[in-house]
Parts: structure tokens; sequence; C-alpha cells
């Protein structure tokens, strides 16, 4: 590697010329105006609370994934145990024991984002140092080993019997491939992607990273698609069809009152997924949704800034038209306390180990 790839191998330079890395208030920063149009326009700062009715805050923020598990039919997601703060260790094992839970597991804060608080757990031992580490109330899923994830965004206007799929991501887990020679370190030091998350790889797997893999031998060492957490976005919207749509409409159909959003989906391949077999809702996201689709590196600024704005103005519509049906939306007050609410639970978030 020379001089010139050493400078732009520095967290620095990475995000300065990769947009996907930018900070949401620096991306959106020229967009707001258009927001505050649709808002205008609604004659509601918080018209987004009543696209989705079912969900808290239409899962715009600080919606409660306890409640929206209640909406999701057994059948379409993992087994999930929740907690509430205080949370006694010994109790939280007794009831995964309980709910026959086998490690792995994942443990994720009841409200967060953008794979903040959501921590791999390989074995009591982890249960218990996440339980004690937990800021906010909690809930521990099973791991899904279907090896594929995808985010999809759908969205059915209410005065409709059948939605559309606006985008789909596939989600790329952070991993490594020996070669009989580097340790994974190493490896990990000449992937940009990779070098933005060493200190939290260090936290986690420290003399781990050590190891030398085998030539072709794969490691992947953050098992959940989430961009922060180093998985790499891709596009691959040009798989939506009618098949698929049908049988996402199937799934959203089953979640009551969903109209916006984005689905989190593990599946064994695509064909299974897209014929409704083997494949677990790890997620069900909403109003607050991004089209994660626009991080895909292949992708300009420009171009995600035209699909926020198109969904954006999906959700606008999809919000009047719920609020016509007799939803509200919220009021001045509660909408300012949502967004409190919010900044304390992200110092909170941010506060929990990796």
């Amino acid at each position: 590697m020379n001089s010139i790839q050493r400078i732009l191998h520095r967290p620095f330079f990475i995000k300065l010329f990769n947009w996907e890395y930018w900070s949401f208030g620096v991306v959106y920063a020229l967009l707001y105006p258009v927001w505050i149009l649709l808002c205008l326009r609604a004659r509601s700062f918080f018209f987004f609370s009543a696209s989705n009715p079912s969900i808290e805050n239409g899962g715009f923020l600080n919606e409660s994934k306890k409640d929206i598990h209640k909406i999701i039919p057994a059948h379409l997601s993992p087994k999930t145990v929740f907690f509430s703060l205080p949370a006694n260790t010994d109790r939280v094992i007794e009831q995964l024991n309980g709910q026959g839970m086998r490690f792995p597991l994942i443990g994720k804060p009841d409200i967060g984002g953008r794979g903040r608080g959501v921590k791999a757990l390989k074995d009591e031992y982890d249960v218990r140092s996440y339980v004690q580490n937990a800021f906010l109330d909690f809930h521990i899923q099973e791991f899904v080993a279907f090896k594929n994830e995808v985010g999809i965004f759908y969205y059915r206007y209410p005065n409709k019997t059948t939605g559309s799929i606006s985008g789909i991501v596939e989600k790329k887990f952070l991993s490594v491939t020996g070669n009989g020679k580097n340790t994974i370190r190493e490896l990990l030091k000449n992937e940009k992607r990779a070098i933005l998350q060493m200190d939290s790889l260090e936290t986690m797997y420290g003399n781990e990273l050590n190891e030398i893999l085998e030539t072709g031998e794969k490691k992947t060492l953050v098992p959940y698609g989430n961009h922060a957490r180093g998985a790499k976005f891709l596009d691959v919207s040009e798989m939506i069809d009618e098949e698929l749509t049908a049988t996402i409409d199937a799934v959203c159909m089953q979640v009551k009152d969903f109209y916006f959003g984005r689905l989190d989906i593990r599946y064994h391949t695509w064909e299974e997924l897209k014929k409704g077999k083997n494949f677990s809702v790890i997620e069900v996201n909403g109003a607050g949704s991004e089209p994660t689709h626009i991080y895909d590196p292949k992708h300009s600024l420009f171009f995600a800034w035209k699909e926020i704005i198109r969904h954006w103005i999906i959700l606008w519509r999809i919000s009047r038209m719920n609020h016509k049906r007799g939803y509200h939306y919220l009021n001045f007050k509660d909408g300012v306390r949502m967004f409190r609410e919010d900044k304390l639970n992200s110092r909170k978030l941010a506060a929990m180990p990796e």
C-alpha cells in the first residue's frame, strides 16, 4: 500500500469521500424545506403519526418493538422474549431456558435504531453482561440461521387492497476471507468498511483478531445487517417482480394497519422467499424507515435525495388518507415530547457497550 492509499484508508478520508458514512444531519440538511412543505400541506408537523395506526407514532420514533411484535403473526418472526428494567440476570436466564431459547441469540433494545445496542450473545456469560449493561428495556431474540438478509420497503395506500415494493437492499455482513498468511486484523485493515469498525471489533474479539484463517476460509464478524455496524448495502431493486410483491403483500396484510415501512427479512434462497418459504421477518420498521437501498456505494447523493423525497411523499399521502379516515395526528405537545424522549434514549443507547 503506497502513501496515498494509506492516507485514503484513514477514517477521516474514508468518511469524507463516501457520503454513505456522513451523519444523518448532513445528508438530510438540504431536504428539510421539502419536509416542512409537506408538514404545512398536512397542517401538522407530525402528520406521519397517522401512517401506521397500530404502531406508536406511526413507527417514526420511540416505537416499542414489543408492541410491534404483538401485531406480527408468530409464525412470521423469530422467537423473542421481552424484558423490562430493572432486570434480574438469573430471571432472564430462567425465562430464556423456559422458552426453549438456544444459543446463539441476539440482544436488542426495545427502542432503538441503526444497530445501536444490538449485540450477538453466544453464551450465558454474554447474556448476563448484556443485562447488566442495559440502559433501556430490551428483548432477546433467537438467531435466525438463514445466511441471507434483505430490507424490503413496502407501502400500501389505505384505499387499495394491494401494495407495492419501492426498494430492496441486500445486506452483506462484515466478514473476512483468509489467505493463509495475514491475521484477521491485517485483513480488516485493508478494507475501508472494516477500518471504521476497528474499535468495536477490537472490543468484541480482542486477541481473536490475531488468528490466521486458512485460504478461502470465511469468518463473519458482525452477524447482522446494520449499515452502521459495517454491513455493505447493495441495491437489488431490480429483483422486484409480481411474485415477490404478492408474497410481501400477503405478509404485510397480516400486520394490522401497516401501510408504510421496511421489513428486514432473513431467508434461505431467493426463489424460496418469493414463494413465501423459509424466511423470517426479524424486524418491522414504520414511518421512520429509510429506503436503505440508497446506501449502495454505487449511488450518488443526488440519487439518495430523490429516493428520500419520493418516500416522504408516499408517507404524506398515506398519512393524509388515514387522517381523513379518522386517525388523528400527534398534537404539538406530544410531538415535542416524542423528540425529547428520543434524545434521552439516544444518550442511553450510546452508553451501552458494543
